[in-house]
Formats: C-alpha cells, structure tokens, sequence
C-alpha cells in the first residue's frame, strides 16, 4: 500500500510546503524499506509460508536469506535518514523502530493468552502499528519546517490512524474475503492472538460459551467448522460492528487534529485516507 511513506509526504505538503526538498523523499523511502523489512522478519518468525495470497521470501529463499535481506533494508533504511541531515527525524523514527519491535515481542508474550485484557491489546497495537504511523507523519511535518503545534498535531493525527488501521485489519480477519485479504479466516484465532472482535465477544458470552471460546483458541485448525461459528457468534453479537464503531471513533481524532493545519489539498487528501481505512477490504 506504501501507505506509510504516503503519510510522510502528505504530512509535509500539507503544512504548506508545495517544493519538496530531496531529504523528505529519503525518509519516505526510509519508512517503507522499515516496514519492508519488518513484514520478512515477521514471516520468518511465524514460518509464514503466503502474505496477500504470495510466497514469502521465508517460503521462497529459507530463514537465513530472509532475515538478512531485512537486515539489509534496515540498514539502508538507517543510511537513507542519516542522509536527511535531521537528528530530529532520525530520533524520530528509530524511536518508534523500538517501540514496533517492543510491540511485536509483547505480542508474541501474550499469544495464547484467551484473557488478554483490552488496554494491554491496545497498547499492544500502539506500539507496533500506531507509534511508526505518527513518527511518519511527525518526520514529514520536521523536514517541512512545521511549528511545535503542527508537529503535534500530525502526530497525533498518524497516532489514531494506525490505531484504526489495525483495528479494521483485526476486524478483516473474521470478516474479510480470503480472496481480497490473501490469507485464511480467522488467522489471529488460530494462531492464539487475541484481538478487539475477540475481547469483546468473549465479554459478552456466558460461562459455557466462553469455555467452549477458550477451548478452541489457538487450536481451531483441527476443527473445521470452529472459525466460521466463532464468526457467526461475532456477526450475532455485533461485536464486529462494535470493533468499526471503534476504529472509526479513532479516525474521528484523527481528522479532529487536522484542524491545527492551514486548509489546503494535502490536508484534505489526508482527511479522505481515514475514510478509505475504514472502507478497505484487504
């Protein structure tokens, strides 16, 4: 999607800025080889063998290549901010890098946890989606010139839309097509990954359905029918819908920060990102 460097570009521009110098597409190209590079790291780590219906590079080169070919572009990565001339930018987004990785190893701690509290999940999230996204948005307001108030504001904006992205690919999981997702239903069920649809069917079950919940989770694979009755359960108890109304509350704060920027084409470009957020399907 290049969705992060969009962000980074959208932010400059939108605080006024219409020539951009070189440093601002470094860091743009800096963020995406970052995500790049978490996304091989990630597969290796789950022996992913498919992302969005391809072979990962795990699956096509083995571990070794793979993890190093990440490494690569981390360090390009690093090479590419440095080239920015920005202190700022680069404590900036290698602030976020450690908190993305702190979120990851988080995550991987509470896997198989079915009682996983929802301020831990979101917190979880924030770190390994929401903080990247505002340190994005932050770097391109940075490189732009922008006032304190301005920065804030972006990064506050990159904040709530990494919250809503990844609650709306959570959201995906159960409720999304295969076909446009690129990967099976109710992955995050059974893999032991307890995300907002999740959390907030299981406080709304009586005692025998949450046994039966917990019973299943992490190891629903071996059932067939157990993901599509875990999303009947879902679309009956409206859980999904809750999970929307959330990711779209988060957007709300999103544009709700904007309104500290000068009123121009890159602002409004940044306000319909959040609409096509919660819109997508993949």
């Amino acid at each position: 999607k290049r969705l992060r460097p969009m962000l980074l570009v959208l932010s400059a521009r939108a605080c006024g800025r219409d020539k951009l110098d070189l440093s601002v597409y470094q860091a743009a190209a800096a963020t995406e080889l970052i995500h790049m590079a978490t996304l091989i790291h990630d597969d290796v780590v789950d022996e992913a063998a498919t992302r969005r219906g391809l072979p990962t590079a795990f699956a096509l080169f083995g571990k070794s290549a793979s993890v190093l070919s990440g490494d690569v572009m981390l360090a390009k990565a690093m090479d590419l901010l440095a080239r920015t001339g920005s202190v700022e930018v680069i404590r900036a987004i290698s602030g976020a890098v450690v908190a993305m990785a702190e979120g990851e190893v988080r995550e991987i701690e509470t896997r198989g946890d079915f009682d996983l509290a929802k301020s831990e999940h979101f917190d979880i999230l924030r770190l390994k989606t929401a903080e990247f996204m505002a340190a994005c948005c932050e770097t391109g307001a940075i490189l732009a010139g922008a006032s304190e108030a301005e920065r804030r504001a972006l990064a506050t904006y990159g904040l709530h839309v990494g919250m809503a992205f990844q609650i709306i690919d959570d959201v995906l999981d159960y409720a999304g097509n295969p076909a446009a997702t690129g990967k099976p239903q109710g992955t995050d069920f059974i893999e032991g990954c307890a995300t907002l649809p999740l959390i907030l069917l299981r406080e709304r079950s009586n005692q025998d359905q949450r046994e039966n919940l917990a019973r299943l989770f992490g190891g629903a694979r071996y059932e067939c029918d157990a993901i599509s009755t875990v999303v009947r359960l879902m679309r009956s108890a409206g859980v999904l819908d809750e999970a929307e109304r959330a990711a779209r509350a988060h957007v709300t704060d999103a544009v709700s920060a904007l309104r500290a920027l000068p009123e121009n084409g890159a602002r409004q470009f940044l306000e319909e990102v959040t609409e096509l957020i919660l819109a997508r399907k993949s």
